[in-house]
C-alpha cells in the first residue's frame, strides 16, 4: 500500500486527492487545518466568467471525497515535513506503533500541531493563499471607516443579496479599487494577483443586477483580463451594465459627516485630479501565501522571495520541487484562479503517479 499525504483541503487538494485515489493500492491522507474544507471558495457567491454558483462547485468537490481510501483529517495543521531514508511506508500514530509495514527507500514524515506523526511515500502541498490585509494600506481607511470594505466583504454581501452602505441604506454609488496589496511598492508585493481585475468586473455586474439604479465605478492601473471569456465580460460590463472604468489609483479615502467615503485620485487618461464621494469603497485585495505555505516552503527550502513555493521549472516541471517526492500545486505557488488550481492539481497528481511507479 502506497500512502500519499496532501496538505490543504482546498479545491486543488481535493481534486488531487480524487485523482490519486483512483490508483490501486493507494491511500490518500488529506490534511486541513480548518474545521471545514474549501474556506476560500465558500466565501464566493458566483464564479467568473460564467457566473456559475460557487455553492454548487463546493457540493461537487465535496462529493469527490466520498472514497474509502481518502482519509480526511480536519482541524489538523501540519507543522513539520521531513524526509526519511529507509523509513516505513503507511501511517503511524506514534513512535511505538508496531504495525507491520513495507520498507521503502525514501519516505516523508509529517507532524501535526498536536505532535502526531504520519509517514507517506509522497507529499503534495496545496496550502493555498490568504487575502492581503487591507489595514496595511492606512491611507485607504479600511478598518477605520465603515464605508470602506474589501472584495471579500462585498462577495458576502452579494451572496446574501443584501448590499447596504454603512448607514444601513441602499447605496447609490459604489467604487471598486484595483491592485490593493498587489503591484505595490509599499506593501512589498510587486507581483500581480491575477484574479482581482476580473473579480471587480464580476462584482460590478453582480451589483448592477442586484441594484439596477446604483452607479458602479472601477478604478484601475491597467485591466488584465487573463482568460477565455474575460474580455467579453469586461465589454459586457460597460455596454450592458453601464459600469464606468477610470484609469487612476486612489491616493486617499476619508469619511464625510453623512457616512459617505470621499476619495482623491487622478484620471490619468485626461491628466486631471479627481474627487468623488461614494457610499461604498471596495478594495480589491490581492493574494499572499498563507501562513502554512510560508512555514512549510521555508522549512522545505522551496520558498520564493514572498513565501510562495518554487518549482524545478515553470514549463515542464512546475509541480516538482528540488526534493524527490515533494510536490506542490495550486495557489501555494502563485496567485491562481479556481480553474487554474484544479488543472494544476490534476497535473501534480499525474506527476506523483509517475514518481510512485
Amino acid at each position: 500500500m502506497r500512502t500519499i499525504a496532501i496538505i490543504g483541503a482546498g479545491p486543488a487538494g481535493i481534486e488531487a486527492a480524487s485523482v490519486l485515489s483512483a490508483m490501486e493500492n493507494t491511500e490518500v491522507l488529506l490534511f486541513e487545518k480548518s474545521a471545514s474544507t474549501m474556506d476560500n471558495l465558500r466565501d464566493k457567491a458566483f464564479l467568473f466568467p460564467d457566473f456559475s454558483s460557487a455553492a454548487d462547485l463546493v457540493e461537487i468537490m465535496e462529493s469527490k471525497l466520498d472514497r474509502e481510501n481518502i482519509k480526511l483529517h480536519l482541524d489538523t495543521e501540519i507543522v513539520s515535513v521531513a524526509e526519511l531514508v529507509e523509513a516505513t511506508n503507511g501511517t503511524k500514530d506514534s513512535a511505538t506503533d508496531e504495525k507491520e509495514q513495507d520498507t521503502v527507500g525514501v519516505c516523508w514524515q509529517l507532524q501535526d500541531a498536536k505532535g502526531k506523526n504520519y509517514v507517506a511515500d509522497a507529499v503534495l502541498m496545496t496550502t493555498g493563499y490568504k487575502v492581503f490585509d487591507a489595514t496595511r494600506k492606512e491611507e485607504l481607511g479600511y478598518g477605520i471607516y465603515p464605508g470602506v470594505i474589501t472584495s471579500i466583504d462585498m462577495e458576502k454581501k452579494i451572496k446574501e443579496g443584501n448590499v447596504l452602505n454603512s448607514m444601513g441604506d441602499v447605496p447609490k454609488k459604489v467604487v471598486f479599487l484595483q491592485c490593493v496589496g498587489s503591484r505595490d511598492e509599499k506593501s512589498g508585493n510587486h507581483y500581480c494577483s491575477k484574479v482581482c481585475c476580473v473579480t471587480a468586473v464580476k462584482q460590478a455586474i453582480e451589483l448592477r443586477k442586484l441594484l439596477p439604479e446604483v452607479e458602479a465605478y472601477v478604478f484601475y492601473m491597467d485591466l488584465r483580463m487573463w482568460g477565455g471569456g474575460f474580455e467579453e465580460m469586461y465589454r459586457e460590463a460597460q455596454e450592458k451594465y453601464d459600469v464606468r472604468f477610470v484609469r487612476g489609483r486612489i491616493s486617499e479615502a476619508a469619511s464625510t459627516f453623512d457616512g459617505k467615503i470621499q476619495i482623491k485620485s487622478e484620471d490619468t487618461l485626461v491628466g486631471l485630479p479627481l474627487k468623488m464621494s461614494a457610499d461604498l469603497l471596495v478594495l480589491m485585495v490581492g493574494m499572499e501565501p498563507s501562513e502554512g505555505t510560508k512555514k512549510l516552503t521555508s522549512q522545505c527550502g522551496c520558498a520564493d522571495a514572498y513565501g510562495f513555493a518554487t518549482t524545478m521549472n515553470p514549463h515542464l516541471r512546475d509541480n516538482e520541487t528540488a526534493q524527490p517526492g515533494l510536490y506542490v500545486a495550486g495557489s501555494c505557488k502563485r496567485p491562481m484562479s479556481i480553474n487554474d488550481s484544479l488543472n494544476d492539481a490534476r497535473s501534480a497528481a499525474l506527476k506523483i503517479a509517475e514518481y510512485l511507479k
